[in-house]
Formats: structure tokens, C-alpha cells, sequence
């Protein structure tokens, strides 16, 4: 069967412990993940992965092919449903994978396609774990912040029971998820979608020099992001130096890979 292309009305970067997947929800309704990202994070073949999953009748229907916003451009990127994750890990042999990597192949087959799947339910994108952490204090910043969550979400929900009355439900939510996107935050930091580019950018140079250490290296690379601009989130990096911390990364991928992948 060949290859169904999808319509992707909505893409997320999903945190999963150590490892940032790319999930679409298509113009179906479902929600699709990068099997490349997958793949990688598994320390699998995609292209050996790819095929075992187009060979199997029931995992060959959750199969297509979607444009992937990355911080090259849009990429035409093979992608599987999530409520099949759980089936396509199942056949992963752990022999497969790296020692190393062997609880990680267990907490993709336990919470992958789960976390995936609330990512797109619960209408936001996946809360980095510093804030869930300062979220458990008694800080008057924390009471602040999880007032005005309260507050978003009452008024995200307003708009929902809006839109629903008056027939229009997916057209509010795609135009309230550009603006999001289009529009810095209050602060002064940059947009979602500049958010999107740095962490993207941050994987490949980790990717890259992982291929030197053998180590997994998003900490040191999101730490040395974060001490040249005194961060202490990506999502807080001022929307003035985000030019610049791109053209940091570009130049250590450069160095690191000799080419711009950016």
C-alpha cells in the first residue's frame, strides 16, 4: 500500500524524559509521531524500522508521510500513529538496543504513546520539568503562575464552548494556536515557533557531538546554551538574542560537522 500523506493541523514538541519527539495531529484527527526521532532516541536503524513496520498488516496502515515544521523548513518525514508505538516496541528485540538504552526501550513501550496522546488533549504544549518543579512550591511566584494557568484555561475553555455554539470549533483553535505562535511573549522572550527552532538546533548539535563522546550530551549543550545568554530555560532566551543564539549553534554544528544544517 503506498504511503498516506498527511495533513498536519497542529505539531508539538513532546518531552519524553531525556528525549524531544515531534507529534502532528493530522486533518483525521489523529495524532502521528517521527518515527526518525523515534528511532534515533532507540538507537535503531529507521530505515530497518520502517520497513519490519510496512511488512506488518495492522502497523502499515498507521503509516504516512507529513511536512514537519524543523529548523531547516518543512521536511516530508515518515510518521506512525501513536496508539501503535506500543505494538511496533513490542517487536523490538532488546538484544536490538544498546545496554545503555535498554530502560529507555522500556519507558518508550510503557508511556510513549500515552504521553503522546495527552500532549494533544490537554491542548498544550509539554511543560518543560523546571516549571512542573517550581509548580509544587508555595512561592508567591508559583501562586501567581498556577492562578494565571487557571486563568488561560478558563478562558481557553470559554472559547471553546464558543466556538462549539456557533459551529466554528476548528477554526478558532487553528487561529488561536498561530497567534500563540506568531506572537512574543509578554516579557519580551521569543515566539513558540522561535522556541521550536532553538530546540530543534540543540538536538543536532547534541546529536553531533554525542557521535564524538558517546554520550548523551542535551544537558551540556542546553547548559552551555543557557550560560552564554544567562537563561535558565531556551523558552526564556530574549526575543533580541534569538538571531544570535542560533548563529551559536550553527557555528558549533559547523565546527563539529563541518556543514549548516540550520
Amino acid at each position: 500500500m503506498a504511503d498516506q500523506v498527511l495533513q498536519p493541523i497542529e505539531q508539538k514538541q513532546v518531552l519524553l524524559y531525556d528525549d524531544e519527539l515531534t507529534a502532528v495531529r493530522a486533518a483525521n484527527g489523529d495524532v502521528y509521531v517521527s518515527i526518525p526521532q523515534m528511532c534515533s532516541s532507540l538507537g535503531l536503524d529507521t530505515q530497518a524500522q520502517r520497513r519490519r513496520m510496512e511488512r506488518h498488516e495492522i502497523m502499515e496502515e498507521g503509516i504516512g508521510v507529513a511536512k514537519l515544521a524543523t529548523p531547516g523548513g518543512q521536511q516530508d518525514t515518515y510518521v506512525l500513529r501513536v496508539d501503535l508505538i506500543p505494538l511496533w516496541l513490542s517487536g523490538v528485540r532488546v538484544s536490538a538496543v544498546r545496554e545503555e538504552v535498554r530502560p529507555k526501550l522500556t519507558r518508550f513501550q510503557r508511556e510513549a504513546a500515552k504521553v503522546l496522546w495527552q500532549a494533544f488533549q490537554e491542548g498544550r504544549l509539554t511543560s518543560t520539568p523546571e516549571i512542573e518543579d517550581l509548580q509544587d512550591s508555595n512561592s508567591p511566584a508559583a501562586q501567581a503562575y498556577k492562578m494565571a494557568m487557571a486563568m488561560a484555561e478558563l478562558a481557553r475553555n470559554q472559547l471553546q464552548l464558543e466556538a462549539r455554539l456557533e459551529s466554528r470549533l476548528d477554526a478558532h483553535e487553528t487561529r488561536l494556536e498561530r497567534l500563540e505562535s506568531a506572537l512574543p511573549s509578554p516579557k519580551g522572550h521569543i515566539t513558540e515557533d522561535q522556541a521550536m527552532q532553538i530546540s530543534q538546533s540543540v538536538k543536532t548539535v547534541a546529536l553531533a557531538l554525542g557521535k564524538r563522546t558517546k554520550k548523551n550530551e542535551f544537558g551540556a549543550v542546553y547548559g552551555e546554551l543557557y550560560r552564554k545568554f544567562g537563561i535558565t530555560s531556551y523558552k526564556m532566551l530574549p526575543a533580541k538574542k534569538f538571531e544570535s543564539a542560533m548563529n551559536f549553534l550553527t557555528e558549533w554544528h559547523q565546527n563539529l560537522e563541518g556543514e549548516t544544517p540550520f
